[in-house]
């Protein structure tokens, strides 16, 4: 799979962070020396900007980066890093910050995922998906919702892929019990369910009711993997106020122990469907 420009603007805010380490210098003292704010710089350090040129050419004579192939390589990265993924078609309609999370899964190799409120954005159906944006974005006009949901439906594109996305859900109980949409656009919801989960690479969990307690009671997470293993892992977190990535390696390694334990107590995979099933028969 050729690495896309979110993945090229991590390896480059990375290789630029290093750099700067190297170099003695602090994130506010070189923000200074551009001319920029502090936030600018952290967010081409964390990949999610692109580096103009002018600010790369700075950088790199300040962090005396002499060797030509060494500056040819950084060059070509921040130039890719510049091109436009698909998902740049939904600009107008993408809330502030999602497209970094767009652009990771799309260059993703594996997510592992735990949902609590809703079926998971790559296994909606589109009256699902739907349902959801109209209760969740009030103020969209229809046409919003119905570019929002053809975005929802573009990113599962990916679980065609070959080879597929490496996908690992797992659903409170409490997702496949909401009915959402009405009985009907449930039903169908939950019997979509069925047949993705028979997809390679795809893996869906429940965590039931009667677990009680659990590891996972802060709420929602993705971890985000890449086929590249230099390329570090990330956490998505989803909440009202933006976007938040975690990227710290103890943070990555907390939320992967919590999926972990999750996976241990959630119901194998083969129960988990037999569940499923008797929740559509239910509403049916």
């Amino acid at each position: 799979m050729a690495t896309g420009p979110t993945v090229r603007r991590r390896r480059l805010g990375t290789e630029l962070r290093r750099l700067r380490d190297s170099a003695g210098y602090k994130l506010e003292e070189v923000a200074g020396m551009l001319g920029v704010a502090p936030s600018t710089l952290s967010r081409i350090e964390t990949g999610k900007a692109p580096t103009k040129s002018a600010y790369l050419s700075q950088l790199l004579e300040l962090y005396q980066v002499t060797d030509a192939g060494q500056r040819q390589i950084l060059v070509d990265m921040a130039r890719e890093g510049h091109r436009k993924g698909w998902w740049a078609a939904y600009d107008d309609v993408l809330p502030s910050g999602l497209g970094v999370y767009v652009g990771l899964e799309a260059e993703a190799s594996g997510l592992r995922s735990y949902e609590i409120a809703v079926v998971h954005g790559l296994l909606q159906t589109t009256d699902y998906a739907r349902a959801i944006l109209r209760a969740s974005a009030p103020r969209h006009t229809a046409d919003q919702i119905e570019r929002l949901v053809d975005l929802r439906m573009e990113r599962q594109r990916r679980l065609d892929d070959n080879p597929p996305l490496d996908l690992w859900v797992i659903h409170d109980e409490a997702v496949i019990r909401r009915t959402v949409g009405g009985p009907v656009v449930m039903r169908h919801q939950l019997a979509h369910l069925l047949v993705a989960a028979g997809l390679p690479g795809v893996t869906l969990q429940v965590l039931p009711f009667d677990t009680g307690a659990h590891a996972g009671h802060d709420g929602p997470f993705s971890i985000v993997e890449f086929h590249d293993r230099s390329d570090s892992e990330v956490v998505y977190v989803e909440s009202t106020a933006g976007p938040i990535y975690l990227e710290k390696d103890r943070e990555v390694r907390a939320c992967a122990e919590v999926f972990d334990r999750l996976r241990a107590a959630a119901l194998p995979p083969e129960a988990s469907l037999d569940l499923i099933s008797k929740a559509a028969r239910e509403l049916a």
